[in-house]
C-alpha cells in the first residue's frame, strides 16, 4: 500500500465512525516527518481512543501496522506513524490549543472530499 493509498484508507476509517473535521496536508516537500498529516477531531476521549483504535484495526486487517503509537495514556491527542502517513486524532480542545492547520500551513490541504460520505 503505498502512502496515498494509506492516507484515504485511513480517512475513509476515520469518516465511517463519525470523526468530525478531517483534514489531509500534504507536507512530503517540507519534512521528513511523512508524506501526508490526517488529522482528525473525536468529541470526547473515549471517542479520540476509539478512532483511533478502529484505524489501526482496520489498516492491521490490510497488513499495515504503525511504525510508533503516541497518547493513548492522554486520549486527548494519539499518533498513529505509519512512517508515510501520520494519523492525528484529536479532541476539539487539544486540536485548538496545538494547531497542527496552522503550524504546517505551507502544507498542500488535500482534496478529500470524494471520500466522505458525508
Amino acid at each position: 500500500m503505498n502512502a496515498k493509498e494509506l492516507m484515504e484508507a485511513a480517512v475513509k476509517v476515520l469518516d465511517s465512525k463519525k470523526a468530525r473535521d478531517i483534514r489531509v496536508l500534504r507536507v512530503g516537500d517540507l519534512t521528513i516527518l511523512g508524506e501526508y498529516f490526517v488529522i482528525a477531531t473525536g468529541s470526547s476521549s473515549t471517542q479520540v481512543k476509539m478512532l483511533a483504535d478502529e484505524v489501526e484495526y482496520q489498516l492491521g486487517q490490510q497488513g499495515v501496522k504503525p511504525h510508533n503509537v503516541e497518547g493513548y495514556k492522554s486520549e486527548n491527542w494519539i499518533i498513529l506513524d505509519y512512517t508515510d502517513v501520520i494519523v492525528h486524532v484529536f479532541h476539539e480542545e487539544t486540536r485548538d490549543f496545538y494547531g497542527l492547520e496552522r503550524l504546517w500551513a505551507d502544507g498542500e490541504k488535500v482534496d478529500i472530499s470524494g471520500l466522505l460520505t458525508a
